[in-house]
């Protein structure tokens, strides 16, 4: 069994995935970073850790594994816990576990495990597509540290060059200064009598319709009766997500095959891409969104998954 191609999959969607009995493979993202000495752009993505501290069976890397081969849930535990007893007896041996994509363990002189993740897949999916770049280095310093080269080896001197004086022009400019200034008064007079023009006309008819409302006589001999509706608005950052389509009229569709089934579904809007997305429900914690989940993926879309996302 390949344990760790089904690792790799859950990473995508999940920031931890526990190994029962062996420990955790956790995902942390981080932005966007750029190497001074290479100039070499790197986009945002997320690094993997293990911690050997968490052993305990969540269902989820069991679930997944009975769901892609077809075989029930105590069936891909025991084939887990086979797996972890032949990893447990490597490390003994003083080899080296690699995991594809995840990362390499081992055990060190104490006797605990090391890891050093592997950095040849981005788990982010926001980033899918985006890869590392390297740009020209720009070179205008150098260029600037020869022209002062050039002056320290080249001195230059300046002549003042005698002009003759044309007074004529000093009063031309005066008086351009005294026409823009006069200009800019009179709009701002002629601008203002427009606001004031504007603001008593609004007051007038302001005072009409009011007059208007007060002559005006509503009767509704059968009233309708009074209706309570108990709205409740969904919250959370915990999404279990149905599909995401390019049209939108097919987000619609699936929105409303969702409710005639039951399910609370609702719009979340578009991603980073430009598709919308459709959503069964949201959910306050992770464990009440990983339960919804598994049942859906069990009775309904196999292909369902959660999405950690705090809406606007």
């Amino acid at each position: 069994m390949q344990l760790e191609t089904y690792i790799s999959d859950l990473l995508y969607r999940y920031e931890c995935v526990v190994v029962p009995e062996f420990g955790a493979f956790l995902t942390q993202g981080i932005s966007a970073k750029i190497n001074d000495e290479t100039n070499t752009f790197y986009p945002p993505s997320k690094v993997v850790s293990f911690n050997e501290q968490l052993k305990s069976n969540d269902g989820l890397l069991a679930n997944y594994i009975a769901d892609v081969e077809k075989t029930s849930y105590e069936a891909a535990v025991k084939k887990i816990e086979k797996r972890v007893r032949e990893l447990k007896s490597y490390l003994a041996q003083g080899e080296t576990i690699v995991f594809k994509n995840i990362g390499e363990i081992v055990l060190n002189n104490e006797g605990k495990i090391s890891f050093e993740p592997s950095h040849n897949l981005n788990y982010l999916t926001d980033a899918f597509g985006l890869s590392q770049f390297v740009v020209p280095t720009v070179t205008r310093e150098v260029y600037k540290e020869k022209v002062e080269a050039l002056e320290e080896s080249i001195p230059l001197t300046f002549t003042p060059e005698k002009r003759k004086t044309r007074p004529y022009l000093r009063y031309a400019a005066i008086a351009l200064i005294a026409l823009t200034v006069g200009s800019f008064a009179a709009s701002k007079y002629y601008v203002g009598q427009i606001e004031q023009h504007n603001q008593i006309a609004q007051e007038e008819a302001n005072k009409e319709i009011d007059s208007k409302i007060q002559e005006a006589t509503f009767i509704i001999d059968n009233p309708l009766p009074s209706i309570t509706l108990n709205v409740t608005k969904q919250s959370g950052n915990f999404h279990v997500v149905a599909g995401a389509f390019r049209v939108e009229e097919n987000c619609d569709k699936k929105l409303n095959e969702l409710r005639d089934l039951g399910y609370n579904a609702r719009k979340i809007g578009a991603n980073k891409y430009g598709l919308h997305q459709v959503v069964y429900s949201s959910y306050e914690s992770r464990a009440e969104a990983q339960k919804s989940l598994y049942s859906i993926r069990r009775n309904h879309n196999r292909d369902a998954w959660l999405l950690v996302q705090k809406l606007k």
